[in-house]
């Protein structure tokens, strides 16, 4: 049974007008508990592709709720589900990182469920890609390969040196990827991403942007999130971070080219 509320957002390229409701009301099927997703449906007739929003260290927030919305503005069902949702963040980032190092587990479970019921959806068209920013980038890294979806959008995705191997990523979908050159924790990522991709002829567009930093997409200042103490003090460590409107808005361009060639060809 599905409990469900559905946003529908207007189709606008002005970010600082999309707007959601504050709270996930929609819940799905899981492996182990009903799992709660925000959906943003496009105006019109569908069917349309799909994608999964997998959401940055600070979880379901409002932020969030905005990245689902521009996709959706640009013709994609989108739903993003509450990865953090059974504990406390402290203790499900420890979770995700451990299971991200074996790519098994719960989080794992929970992006494909959030897959299959897109997918399963009647105004789905059964074509899903998957975007993530920070920790969720690096897990649209990892399912990338042998996990059904047709395209992934990695920002500055964190993830360990063997996410970009040869061997695993020769069996990836398409991949579009946008890094901070600020971004002290990623050095030297965008590069060997492009170097692997190249090297297995899985098509892609990496691009490194030269002024920013880390979770330069995510505008949760701007979306009213509180940042947890600990995250507000390592961005003030971190040269260049947050939110960059000028190279958020070049990459959401390209990820929405790079969609639309493999999602609605």
């Amino acid at each position: 049974m599905v409990n469900e509320t559905v946003h529908r957002t207007p189709r606008t390229e002005t970010a600082s007008i999309w707007h959601a409701a504050r709270v996930p009301v929609t819940t799905i099927p899981a492996p182990v508990s009903s799992l709660p997703v925000w959906i943003s449906v496009p105006e019109g007739p569908g069917p349309w592709p799909g994608v999964v929003v997998i959401h940055d260290a600070l979880g379901m927030s409002q932020d969030l709720r905005n990245q689902a919305d521009w996709l959706a503005a640009s013709g994609y069902l989108a739903v993003a589900p509450d990865l953090f949702f059974w504990r406390s963040m402290a203790v499900c980032m420890i979770s995700i990182m451990r299971q991200a190092r074996v790519r098994h587990g719960r989080v794992f479970d929970d992006i494909e469920a959030s897959r299959t019921w897109l997918s399963a959806r009647d105004d789905c068209t059964r074509t899903v890609g998957v975007i993530g920013f920070c920790v969720g980038g690096g897990l649209a890294l990892l399912v990338a390969p042998d996990q059904g979806f047709s395209v992934a959008s990695v920002n500055y995705g964190t993830a360990s040196k063997d996410a970009y191997a040869a061997d695993s990523l020769a069996r990836a979908c398409p991949i579009v990827a946008s890094y901070g050159a600020k971004d002290r924790t990623l050095r030297g990522a965008a590069a060997r991403l492009e170097t692997t991709l190249t090297k297995v002829e899985v098509p892609h567009d990496v691009k490194e942007y030269p002024e920013a930093g880390h979770g330069f997409m995510n505008d949760h200042e701007g979306a009213g999130d509180k940042t947890p103490l600990l995250f507000a003090s390592m961005g003030r460590l971190l040269p260049g971070p947050g939110f960059d409107e000028a190279a958020a808005a070049d990459a959401r361009g390209r990820i929405a080219a790079f969609f639309d060639a493999h999602l609605k060809a």
